[in-house]
């Protein structure tokens, strides 16, 4: 579907790109978010977000974006991109964009002189992690990856701001590093497929702005903490898959979780896949409940909009173990004949009344679609 693929004359048209973003969700509440060429516009944005239920029951940016470099005898090039002041972009990454493919993750594909090298972004179904594949398509030199990862570790609601209260020590582990900005948080994994070398350049990046949020009048700049950089050699034809988790994994199992997540990936090739797709990221399930989210990024779980949303999101789709589990878990929290409507830092409100109506108005849409179904289960 040509809506999901965009060319280098789009994609070098900063008007143009930056006005599309793609989002991914999991089941595990977490999502990855920014723009088709990786340029982060929005405070929401970023490659992994996960809701924090310890601190404050919301979701937190803790890995804001990485910036990749590609160097060949001894030149370097840059291929991320952020906006500062006076529509200054810095690097200018998006100039060596070629193709951007949504399909089935994130594929976006580079060019420098002789040297092409894809990106692909896969947000790990059932986990609180990302996986970015790097793969070298054509280079005719020795060539070097260096890869630059921007923490945020804050609210979504909110921007960061450099302080001395972050901590800037890191501990090494298997191929790659774990960092903890702030106390309370769970450390930022970040490891590699294979070998690679850290060089620890602690830095804070300045003022980087956010369009969307000035446009909507909100605070809109902020300032990223960069702990060094990973370095490795890559090979032509050669893959490596980065990670970024809450947990240690296993260097050696990432290509082959990389390959069976792609697998389990609907491609969008057809109206309906993309309607499936859409329906698969609003269904979260933690600690023993299966819940809908009323949207991404900022809204919640909604009960009302479970039940208006219910029979679309499981019923079309067939997946009525779904349906069960959701409606199982919207019972148990049933209080006084009403469901709670919103549930903010993990306190329920009950102040919707017609929920309860849309309750029945969703158990009512799966009989008339199967009379014989068990919707109790």
């Amino acid at each position: 579907m040509s809506y999901l693929k965009f060319e280098k004359s789009e994609l070098v048209n900063l008007e143009y790109s930056l006005s599309r973003e793609m989002i991914r969700s999991n089941r595990a509440g977490s999502y990855a978010s920014t723009t088709i060429i990786g340029c982060n516009t929005r405070k929401y944005h970023g490659l992994l977000v996960c809701p924090m239920e310890k601190l404050d029951g919301e979701h937190h940016v803790l890995l804001s974006t990485i910036d990749p470099t590609i160097i060949q005898h001894e030149k370097e090039f840059n291929l991320g991109i952020h906006k500062y002041e006076g529509d200054h972009y810095q690097p200018k990454g998006h100039k060596y964009v070629r193709d951007f493919d949504a399909t089935r993750g994130s594929y976006l594909v580079y060019r420098v002189g002789g040297v092409v090298m894809s990106r692909e972004i896969l947000l790990v179904s059932e986990e609180e992690q990302v996986l970015i594949r790097y793969e070298l398509i054509e280079a005719h030199s020795p060539t070097i990856l260096r890869l630059k990862p921007f923490l945020a570790f804050r609210n979504y609601h909110q921007l960061s701001r450099s302080n001395l209260d972050a901590n800037t020590r890191y501990t090494t582990v298997r191929n790659g590093i774990m960092s903890r900005l702030y106390q309370g948080y769970p450390g930022l994994y970040m490891q590699f497929s294979k070998e690679v070398e850290f060089v620890s350049v602690p830095d804070w990046y300045y003022n980087i702005e956010y369009m969307e949020e000035q446009k909507r009048g909100y605070p809109f700049k902020e300032d990223l903490y960069v702990p060094g950089y990973f370095e490795m050699r890559i090979r032509k034809g050669e893959s490596i898959i980065f990670s970024a988790a809450l947990e240690e994994v296993t260097p050696s199992g990432l290509k082959r979780k990389f390959a069976g997540e792609l697998e389990l990936r609907i491609p969008k090739t057809s109206y309906k896949n993309c309607l499936i797709n859409a329906a698969q990221q609003f269904i979260v399930r933690k600690d023993q409940a299966t819940e809908i989210k009323a949207g991404f990024p900022w809204f919640g779980t909604w009960g009302r909009d479970t039940f208006m949303a219910l029979p679309g999101l499981t019923m079309t789709t067939g997946d009525f173990e779904t349906a069960h589990a959701v409606i199982d878990t919207m019972v148990k929290r049933m209080k006084g004949g009403l469901f709670p409507n919103t549930v903010i830092r993990g306190k329920p409100a009950f102040n919707a009344v017609d929920a309860p109506l849309w309750f029945i108005w969703a158990l009512q849409q799966f009989q008339d679609y199967d009379p014989g179904l068990d919707v109790w289960g």
